[in-house]
């Protein structure tokens, strides 16, 4: 049931330019590209890129101030126009910033500004520059607009304008088939999800007739209307359940949970920073903010929530795995931000919102360090990728390595770093809350446990294989090999910060915090009973803390020695864990499954059904077909008109005596 807070809006003229400013830097360099195309001078591009961003970051930060002052449970908004209205159906273009929204706006425009800020040392020399800062400002104001919607249609609006921008950014270097092949596929794997979540909408006003997000909490609120969807059915579920599912479909594509997380490994075709604005602070990050936003939904259906969590622990432990053998050093972190999310869905699927917020803004803090620091070792070794041909870049690349330092011990939950405070409340949540049966909360906080073992696994053996470790590099590359320019160190050593202090905003009451950040959300959430996290001592979880801790230590010692000195034991390890190595290294074919399972007949089916006997054989039989006869019968008139009088004698006796013949009953 709801809480009891009073919820009232508040105007404030500024929202509107968040999202404008991002669409005014696209829209200016997008038509000076195409104007004027290298000759706009990239200083011009770069400045006007980052300070629209930049701008949306300090009116983010003056409505974030603005709710601090107002009473709980107030919100600011914006009615910027009407938008659809028809019959019953109303949509206004409408902007909220409210507790929850603002924490998002902060993490887009304040990562996602940085990242801004490290392109234009990283992209500098590109030809396309201006397109590439163009599409970055075009997907801010998209994700701008997905977490300040008023309603679920205009979330929708971004919804699909980030999914547009990422296939843009992602086959940016469309001349390579590979990378446009890989945009293709993030564009397509996105679609399908996105037709769940269509579903979910149109149910939800099919059966609640709301679209505003603080309408259907209000109405929700009501017994009698939460009943309704509690104890109705549809398709063999309760309707609360129907749409918390289909929501959730739309969530698997664009937050890439199995069965749809395919896409995202390959999105790493596109520019690093892409990656990084991708997979920390943007697009990734909006199924689970969707499901915090309809948290009020998502309360009245245990069982949707039960697969929320199911889905989210098994793609965790499962891209986990997948990350402990891969060489590529962003496809490690792809794969990483996979697991990562799971973890976040993890705590959604438990009623722990605020943790799951919680982590997607530390995630965002030490995600975008590891991708932008990469990229500065891509940047610094002329585009190499691989991580066997790297080694000893810690003296080469100092500030790089040290930055990069932090946001190792950040998501592998060293104390005290912002994973660590994150990772761990998600894990007590999970093993303390009562929403769910005691067996299921025990599974799912004992894989999460496991994956937050193996992230420690992949993580050290990524920095060791990269800057630890003798180098392994050609001579010309070691030669070249160079720390980044002040454009993009600078923003490494601002998220390394965010890394080492970010936990703090959150810190846990058993450590003598104050929660803050969770309980500055408290009011964003209906009530989840969560008395089963009170029956528990202190002792308890500072004992899981440091079971937790002691994994991860565990795991980074022993990978820093095999590493360091036993490289040999390694060999020896992959040979005598053949199956999972091949297994792991191959991703377990689930790309060649999908090919030969789904891809390879629905294309077979396309060209043999709709398109030769659909298409072909009745569209164009039917209209080719209507073509011919109008041609014969034209044939025979043409012919009948020959321009002989002979010819036309004839044709009037035959027609005299059809005549007569009629009208005498002969015929």
């Amino acid at each position: 049931m709801e809480q009891a807070v009073h919820i009232a809006a508040v105007t404030r003229a500024y929202l509107v330019w968040i999202p404008l400013l991002p669409l005014l830097g696209f829209l200016f360099n997008g038509i000076g590209w195409l104007v004027l195309r290298e000759k706009l001078p990239r200083t011009v591009v770069n400045w006007v890129a980052c300070l629209t961003v930049a701008g949306s970051f300090l009116f983010s930060v003056q409505g974030f101030l603005d709710l601090t002052a107002l009473p709980v449970g107030s919100y600011l908004h914006q009615q910027v126009f009407d938008w659809i209205v028809v019959a019953d159906l109303s949509a206004p273009f409408g902007l909220v910033m409210d507790r929850l929204s603002a924490v998002m706006c902060l993490v887009v425009t304040g990562v996602g500004g940085l990242i801004h800020l490290y392109s234009t040392g990283y992209m500098g020399h590109d030809h396309a520059f201006a397109r590439y800062f163009a599409y970055l400002n075009l997907f801010t104001f998209a994700m701008l607009i997905l977490v300040m919607g008023a309603n679920i249609l205009l979330m929708f609006v971004g919804w699909e304008g980030v999914g547009l921008c990422s296939y843009l950014l992602i086959g940016f270097w469309y001349e390579e088939e590979e990378k446009a092949i890989a945009g293709q596929k993030a564009f397509i794997v996105n679609r399908i999800g996105d037709f769940g979540f269509l579903i979910g909408i149109f149910t939800l006003f099919l059966f609640t007739g709301q679209l505003d997000f603080y309408g259907m909490r209000v109405w929700m609120a009501d017994p009698t209307n939460a009943e309704f969807l509690t104890k109705g059915t549809l398709l063999g579920v309760s309707i609360a359940t129907f749409i918390g599912i289909a929501l959730f479909v739309g969530a698997t594509g664009k937050s890439a949970q199995l069965p749809l997380y395919v896409w995202l490994p390959d999105a790493m075709a596109g520019p690093t920073p892409v990656s990084a604005l991708i997979h920390a602070a943007t697009m990734v990050t909006a199924g689970v903010y969707m499901i915090g936003r309809m948290s009020f939904l998502y309360v009245l259906t245990p069982e949707a929530l039960a697969i929320v969590a199911g889905v989210g622990i098994a793609t965790a432990i499962f891209s986990a795995t997948i990350g402990l053998t891969q060489n590529d050093i962003k496809k490690v972190l792809a794969y990483s931000t996979v697991s990562q999310l799971g973890y976040m869905f993890a705590a959604m699927g438990v009623g722990a919102f605020a943790a799951g917020i919680f982590h997607l803004t530390t995630h965002a803090f030490f995600k975008a360090l590891l991708f932008l620091g990469a990229g500065s070792v891509i940047h610094g070794l002329s585009g190499e990728q691989d991580m066997r041909k790297m080694g000893g870049l810690s003296s080469k690349m100092p500030i790089t390595y040290k930055t990069m330092l932090a946001a190792w011990l950040a998501i592998a939950g060293i104390f005290p770093f912002a994973g660590f405070v994150s990772k761990d409340e998600i894990l007590w949540k999970a093993f303390s809350n009562s929403i769910h049966e005691t067996t299921f909360n025990t599974v799912v906080y004992v894989v999460g446990l496991a994956a937050a073992g193996l992230t420690a696994i992949y993580m050290t053996r990524l920095m060791m294989m990269t800057f630890m470790t003798k180098s392994r590099m050609e001579h010309d590359v070691e030669h070249h090999a160079h720390e980044s320019p002040s454009t993009m160190t600078l923003p490494l050593i601002i998220l390394a910060v965010l890394s080492v202090v970010g936990g703090f905003l959150n810190w846990p009451k058993a450590l003598g915090g104050s929660a803050l950040f969770e309980h500055w959300l408290e009011p964003m959430w209906p009530a989840v009973h969560e008395a089963g996290a009170h029956a528990f001592s202190h002792a308890l979880e500072y004992g899981l803390m440091a079971l937790s801790v002691g994994i991860a230590a565990t795991a980074i010692v022993v990978v820093f020695f095999l590493y360091r000195s036993h490289t040999d034991k390694i060999k020896a390890l992959a040979e005598h864990m053949h199956l999972f190595y091949e297994a792991s290294l191959n991703k377990y074919w689930v790309d060649e499954i999908y090919k030969t399972l789904i891809i390879e007949p629905l294309k077979l089916f396309s060209d043999k059904v709709l398109f030769r006997f659909v298409d072909v054989g009745i569209v164009d039989g039917a209209v080719n077909g209507v073509g011919s006869v109008t041609k014969v019968w034209a044939e025979l008139w043409k012919r009948m008109q020959s321009g002989q009088v002979q010819t036309y004698a004839v044709y009037m006796v035959f027609g005299v005596l059809l005549v007569l013949c009629v009208h005498f009953g002969l015929w």
